[in-house]
């Protein structure tokens, strides 16, 4: 009825930026778990959608998705800068295509709160410039849904930005 598959799922690749980025957090962090560099990898793909969501990565951006990288236990600046790296010459694949794959790692291996605080974290990422697009706001949404967040999440974490609304500030 839908034809024969091509390759196993064993066969199937990882997307090159994927496996570019999850190969760099794993090299910043050689004392960490599987489960900690799939988590890294994650939120740092997050951080390139976010940023990316309207299709500038800022200077201003990079900052902040550096800084909440350093905050990673292990991660040395040698390590943050060789995944900001990565992230800068992929983030049109991490943000066009890695979003749900991201998603549903967060969703498998960490906890709520963690997942709130990945939220806040781009929450503060959107806003960095003192301004969050409707396209970074649609991405957010769609982040928060595919974390397996509320409404009433976002709505919370998002207050504190409110008046960084760019759908807002032409009221």
């Amino acid at each position: 009825m839908f034809g024969l598959w091509q390759k196993s799922a064993r066969e199937a690749q990882t997307p090159e930026a994927a496996a570019e980025l999850a190969t760099t957090v794993r090299a910043a962090l050689p004392q960490a778990d599987d489960e900690s560099v799939l988590v890294v990898a994650a939120i740092a793909g997050l951080l390139a959608a976010v940023a990316y969501a309207d299709r500038e990565f800022s200077p201003l951006e990079r900052q902040r998705a550096r800084e909440a990288l350093q905050r990673v236990n292990g991660m040395t600046p040698e390590g943050v800068e060789a995944v900001c790296q990565v992230i800068q010459c992929h983030v049109l694949e991490i943000a066009t295509t890695e979003v749900p794959h991201n998603c549903r790692t967060l969703r498998e291996i960490a906890d709520r709160e963690l997942r709130r605080e990945v939220l806040s974290l781009l929450l503060q990422l959107a806003a960095a410039d003192e301004r969050i697009t409707a396209a970074e706001t649609n991405v957010l949404r769609q982040i928060t849904t595919s974390l397996g967040l509320t409404q009433a999440d976002y709505n919370e974490m998002q207050a504190a930005y409110r008046d960084r609304l760019e759908v807002l500030m032409h009221s």
